[in-house]
C-alpha cells in the first residue's frame, strides 16, 4: 500500500501488487484490505523525514498518527478480513526507560516520564503495541526495530545523517553516554519475514549485537567516513530530545529475537555494517 502514485512502478518492480490508499482514511484502508484478503498484515507505517532534536515533537507528529489512527484502521479492515497475524514496526531505538541496565529486553518497561518533546512518540508507540498484542482475533507481533541505516535511509553513504558527521555538524553532546543500537533495513526486513512466517504473540528486539554509546559509535563513524572528530558541546546546546538522545538513551538486546524467530543479522554490527 502506498498513498503515492507515482510509487507504483517501484513498487511492482520489487515484486508487489501496488493499492494507492490513504492509512488514515479508514475507508479507504478498509477497501483495500477487503481487496487483497491477506492472511498477515504487515504494518510498517511510517513518515519520518527530516528528525531535528529540538523539534522532536513536531517531527514525529505524522508518524504518532499513523501509529495510532492507522494501526487502528489497519486492525479493523484485518478483522473484518479474518487475518491470522498481525506484525507491526515498533521503536526499539528511543523508548526505553532511562534507568537501570544500559542494554533492555522486552520485558523492561518503556519510559514512564519522557520529557516533553518525546511524549507523544512514547504515547503513540504504547498505543500501537497495546492495541496490536491485546487483539484476541489474530497473533499480534510487535516487532522494535533499532535506529535503521543502510540503503534508503538517512545513514547510508552520500544521505543526510552521514553527510552531517562529514561535515563536522553532529556533535558528541555531554559525555556521549546515550546507548544506541542499530539494525540494517535489509536484516530488519529478515526479521520481520521471519516473524510472518513463524513468529508468535509477543514484542521483540531487532537490532544488531553491538549495542554501543554515542561516544563510541559517533567518533567510530567520523574516522570511517575520513572526518574530523566530532565537536564536543554541552548538553543545553541539543535541546531536552537531544540531550537525551545522546546521553541517557538504553541499548536493546536481540537475545529472543534470535531464539524464537530464529534470526541472525545479518550485519552482526554497525562497525562493519556501516561501510557497506
Amino acid at each position: 500500500m502506498t498513498r503515492s502514485e507515482s510509487r507504483q512502478a517501484m513498487l511492482g518492480e520489487l515484486g508487489a501488487v501496488p493499492v494507492v490508499a490513504d492509512a488514515l482514511d479508514p475507508g479507504q484502508v478498509t477497501q483495500a484490505v477487503a481487496r487483497a484478503r491477506p492472511e498477515v498484515i504487515v504494518h510498517q507505517l511510517t513518515a519520518i523525514g527530516t528528525i531535528d532534536p529540538r523539534h522532536f515533537d513536531r517531527d514525529f507528529a505524522p508518524t504518532n498518527r499513523l501509529r495510532t489512527e492507522g494501526t487502528d484502521h489497519l486492525l479493523s479492515a484485518g478483522q473484518a478480513v479474518g487475518v491470522r497475524r498481525f506484525v507491526a514496526q515498533s521503536n526499539g531505538a528511543f523508548p526505553y526507560a532511562r534507568t537501570g541496565a544500559a542494554v533492555k529486553g522486552e520485558e523492561d518497561p518503556l519510559d514512564p516520564s519522557p520529557v516533553r518533546e518525546m511524549r507523544a512518540m512514547v504515547a503513540a508507540i504504547r498505543h500501537l503495541e497495546e492495541a496490536v498484542l491485546c487483539a484476541d482475533w489474530t497473533e499480534g507481533i510487535v516487532l522494535r526495530h533499532g535506529a535503521l541505516y543502510g540503503p534508503g535511509t538517512s545513514m547510508a553513504p552520500g544521505q543526510e545523517q552521514f553527510e552531517l558527521v562529514r561535515e563536522r555538524k553532529f556533535p558528541l553532546v555531554g559525555n556521549g553516554g546515550g546507548v544506541w543500537s542499530f539494525i540494517r533495513t535489509t536484516d530488519a526486513a529478515e526479521a520481520t519475514v521471519a516473524a510472518v512466517e513463524h513468529g508468535s504473540r509477543g514484542v521483540y528486539n531487532i537490532v544488531d549485537d553491538d549495542p554501543a554509546p554515542v561516544a563510541e559509535w559517533l567518533p567510530a563513524l567520523a574516522q570511517m567516513l575520513g572526518a574530523k572528530k566530532p565537536m564536543r558541546v554541552p548538553r543545553f546546546v541539543a535541546g531536552e530530545a537531544g540531550a537525551v538522545l545522546m546521553t541517557e538513551l538504553r541499548g536493546a538486546s536481540n537475545a529472543k529475537a534470535k531464539r524464537e524467530l530464529g534470526w541472525q543479522p545479518g550485519h552482526p554490527s554497525w562497525r562493519q555494517g556501516f561501510a557497506t
